[in-house]
């Protein structure tokens, strides 16, 4: 997995193939057209990603990290957006890909851990649920296994009693916590490229440290 990530978390990740490019942003560029004027949040950003490693993006608060993000993912950014340029994952340019042939690469292929856990937890559905659904969707495991694997996730994630407190809803369990079952959604199907966006903000340092470490287990 290669993980990317935000501010001081920021970083990116791969699989198979050490050394081998996995993705190649080229001049993208995402601009927001508001009643007041075209906003451009991201202009004519290039990089490369080998697998295996990581690269961090280093900005201020509002300089267009997340925005970069999404944009190379595809992830709805809202309506009157425009984004140009080229991302080329594992051999194919993600902006000239469908909606459907996206939801191929979500999950298995790209993953994103946002840094408000809310952003991709429903609070109207139970953490366990949330995850075992999102394993049997991009994996087709079935559901007993599914089960399985996500509580080995929570245990993995530090999840404190993991077994009763994958029954609970997300605004049962504390900002940190709620941020752990995000991250562990977020690995449940091992994608081979993990966008991090300050992943460990809400976390304790311990915390921190154990996710961090864990992170850096799942590159390869």
């Amino acid at each position: 997995m290669n993980v990317g990530a935000e501010g001081a978390d920021a970083s990116v990740a791969a699989e198979p193939m050490p050394g081998s490019e996995i993705l190649r942003v080229e001049d993208l560029r995402t601009s927001f057209f508001l009643p007041i004027g075209e906003l451009q949040a991201v202009r004519g950003v290039s990089f490369s990603l080998d697998r295996g490693r990581s690269l961090g993006i280093v900005g201020e608060s509002g300089s267009g990290k997340t925005v970069l993000a999404r944009s190379i993912m595809r992830l709805n950014l809202g309506a009157n957006v425009e984004i140009s340029g080229s991302a080329i994952f594992e051999g194919r340019d993600l902006l000239a890909l469908s909606r459907r042939e996206m939801r191929r690469i979500w999950g298995t292929g790209i993953a994103m851990i946002f840094q408000d856990p809310m952003t991709s937890l429903n609070p109207m559905v139970k953490i366990g649920r949330q995850v075992t659904e999102h394993l049997r969707t991009h994996s087709g495991v079935g559901r007993q296994q599914a089960k399985r694997t996500a509580l080995d996730l929570l245990n993995e994630v530090r999840i404190p009693e993991a077994e009763s407190r994958i029954n609970r809803f997300p605004h049962e369990l504390s900002g940190g916590m709620r941020q752990r079952v995000s991250i562990a959604s977020a690995l449940a199907c091992e994608p081979s490229l993990l966008f991090a966006d300050e992943p460990t903000t809400a976390l304790d340092v311990t915390v921190q440290h154990q996710i961090l470490n864990l992170l850096s287990r799942e590159q390869r």
